[in-house]
């Protein structure tokens, strides 16, 4: 039984696993960096230690300052989240030789699925179909990648093998641009992961992105819980996600889990995880990659599922068995999750700094705001700029666009500037609503200027309607009413009239 966890992490995610702490009965601690000293993640907690300054590679990166605040504040778990360490079979190795045990896979499973190469290496001996592309493991020359590159076909992509959110990533149409681009993608990998190695992958026109959240337990048991649609991104990083996929059906999910499953277990995986596939119009689909850690889009699969992620794996480090089968998993209904950023979409996605002055969250039935922000709260430029994250639940797909109209137009956030706007646009897309979307959708056929031309259009119709109640309105105030001849009411002359012909 743990009595005390550190969370390895901040903002909205922190919040979420120290409330997940505090209904099982554990106590939290929370580390932070100068510029998260009055977050709520920190407020939250029961202890909390200054980590260092605001940059995250001499704050949250630092895991030798993490073990040893963890060490100090005696705690016997440390929950990395999502993103910073979450992924470092490194820090997974030092929470294991320092006796605490770490919420996430044991050291070889991260290590099997964190070099791309490798994993898709792994994958394909436990029978998982991947993308055609560079299955070595290891380095590989240009010269050996250029000639590999006419084999696969254009168009391709070049990817970092220890990447992850687009860097690193090249879109290649043709054998004369590689070589540039491949320059370009190794300095862009090494700069962000101290790796420069790359490789190749085909370029699946057409394709959705849809991943498959897996459990597994110390014991041998694993299931997955259904699949995320996560195709609409932008820049290789996710927009919006929803639960389950318009794209899938019964027959498709069942055999797509089961591979997932597949591939977890060919690295012995324990704990949350998610088996990431593309998906193309003949149903197709190929294994991409697995993420060694809770995703940001969860909450779509509580939703839908009834089954709180967090707490399992705090019951699976804990050594206890998965809380449910496979049997018993059931999905109830349609989830919808949009991603409330600090950016503004009439300016490139441009990020936007400052303090929120005002915060109103949406409620009501079937809405849940996952957020590690108040007013008050200043959003800087050292960290991801998601302010927080809407999720919504609903009967019915259809339902769930609906409330997600509703929440989005109840949310208000002042200080900032925030893409709740394209979520808004994106509601009324009609392929949206259609579900006729790929991963290609936000950057080659959805525009924010368009949709809010044809906005603007009712925009005017609405004002030309609106002024000319105002003006009947006012035209009726204008009329003068003058007295009847009569002093009184007709109801007081007849009265009279009676009376005097008593």
């Amino acid at each position: 039984m743990f009595k005390k966890v550190l969370v390895a992490n901040r903002g909205e995610i922190a919040v979420r696993i120290i409330r997940a702490c505090r209904e099982l009965g554990i106590e939290t601690v929370a580390v932070y960096s100068e510029a998260d000293r009055r977050s709520l993640h920190v407020r939250y907690a029961d202890e909390a230690y200054l980590l260092g300054p605001a940059p995250s590679r001499e704050s949250y990166l630092r895991a030798d300052k993490i073990m040893d605040i963890a060490r100090k504040s005696d705690v016997d778990a440390i929950h990395p989240g999502y993103g910073f360490l979450a992924e470092r079979e490194d820090f997974s190795a030092m929470c294991e030789e320092a006796g605490i045990t770490f919420i996430g896979p044991k050291p070889s499973s991260i290590a099997a699925m964190g070099d791309k190469a490798e994993a898709r290496a792994t994958v394909i001996k436990a029978g998982v179909p991947v993308v055609p592309g560079t299955e070595d493991v290891g380095n590989m020359t240009d010269d050996e990648l250029l000639a590999k590159a006419s084999e696969i076909g254009f168009p391709l992509l070049i990817k970092a093998t220890a990447g992850g959110g687009g860097k690193g990533m090249r879109e290649v149409t043709s054998l004369e641009e590689m070589p540039t681009l491949l320059q370009s993608a190794r300095r862009e990998a090494e700069s962000a992961f101290g790796d420069g190695n790359v490789y190749l992958e085909k370029l699946i026109s057409g394709a959705r992105h849809i991943e498959i959240q897996i459990l597994a337990d110390k014991h041998g048991n694993a299931i997955f819980l259904g699949e995320r649609e996560c195709s609409l991104q932008r820049r290789h990083q996710k927009l919006l996600e929803e639960a389950l996929s318009s794209a899938v059906d019964d027959k498709l999910r069942a055999q797509m889990g089961a591979l997932a499953v597949k591939a977890a277990r060919s690295v012995d995986y324990v704990n949350a995880g998610t088996i990431e596939f593309l998906l193309d119009k003949d149903e197709n689909f190929y294994f991409l990659e697995m993420n060694t850690r809770l995703q940001v889009e969860h909450p779509v699969t509580e939703m839908v599922t009834g089954i709180d992620i967090v707490k399992e794996q705090i019951r699976i480090a804990r050594g206890r068995p998965l809380s449910y089968s496979q049997d018993e998993v059931r999905f109830n209904g349609h989830a919808i999750e949009c991603r409330i950023n600090a950016e503004d979409p009439h300016n490139n996605f441009m990020p936007s700094t400052g303090r929120i002055t005002h915060s109103l969250l949406p409620t009501g039935p079937g809405v849940r705001v996952d957020t590690g922000v108040y007013p008050g709260f200043e959003i800087t430029p050292f960290y991801d700029p998601m302010i927080a994250k809407l999720i919504v639940w609903g009967e019915t797909r259809a339902q769930a666009i609906l409330r997600m109209r509703r929440a989005l137009e109840e949310y208000r956030i002042v200080g900032v500037r925030t893409n709740i706007p394209f979520h808004q646009t994106m509601m009324d897309s009609h392929r949206f609503m259609g579900g006729q979307y790929d991963t290609r959708f936000v950057e080659e056929r959805f525009s924010m200027e368009e949709a809010e031309k044809d906005r603007s259009d009712f925009s005017e119709v609405a004002a030309i309607l609106a002024t000319l109640v105002a003006h009947h309105e006012t035209e009726k105030a204008a009329q003068i009413v003058q007295r009847n001849e009569r002093d009184a009411s007709n109801w007081k002359w007849v009265g009279r009239w009676e009376r005097m012909n008593r």
